[in-house]
């Protein structure tokens, strides 16, 4: 071994929890300070359940699982709203012409199409002046693509 390179190793060194528990062991180090040791720590002192909260650790984890719950309760909401059969016609982005004829016949929400197309299905939404097959097409596809189910479409 070289000589004068190596630190002074102490067997008497001293390790004190924060506890208030000391010991003494082997180390390079004089004093050893260290917060949890085997007569503090949960898993050795069979209280599982108590928590060592380091530094917020613990109120961090909380928060971010409340966030969490909240985003999806939120996420949930805004689904239910854009399938809401209470959503006005026009909030269905479909072509102006569309739109208008509809309205000229009597349809403002959502829910007046769907009743109309589960009593007559598609005969009936062909019977409205000036709505034609392309008409019918677009008025589906915007409603599938907003979630909702198609009466007669499986």
């Amino acid at each position: 071994m070289k000589k004068n390179i190596h630190p002074e190793y102490y067997p008497d060194a001293t390790v004190t929890c924060a506890c208030g528990n000391t010991w003494k062991t082997g180390s390079v180090r004089k004093d050893i300070r260290t917060e949890v040791c085997s007569a503090c720590h949960p898993f050795f002192t069979g209280q599982q359940q108590r928590i060592l909260d380091i530094e917020g650790q613990v109120d961090r984890f909380y928060r971010r699982l409340q966030a969490r719950q909240e985003f999806l309760e939120e996420k949930k909401v805004r689904e239910e709203a854009k399938t809401s059969p209470d959503r006005l016609i026009s909030d269905l982005e479909l072509s102006k012409r569309i739109t208008e004829t509809l309205q000229k016949a009597g349809f403002e929400k959502v829910a007046d199409v769907l009743d109309k197309m589960n009593e007559g299905g598609d005969e009936a939404m062909l019977a409205i002046d000036g709505f034609g097959q392309k008409s019918l097409i677009d008025l589906k596809k915007k409603l599938r693509s907003f979630g909702y189910e198609i009466p007669g479409v499986e």
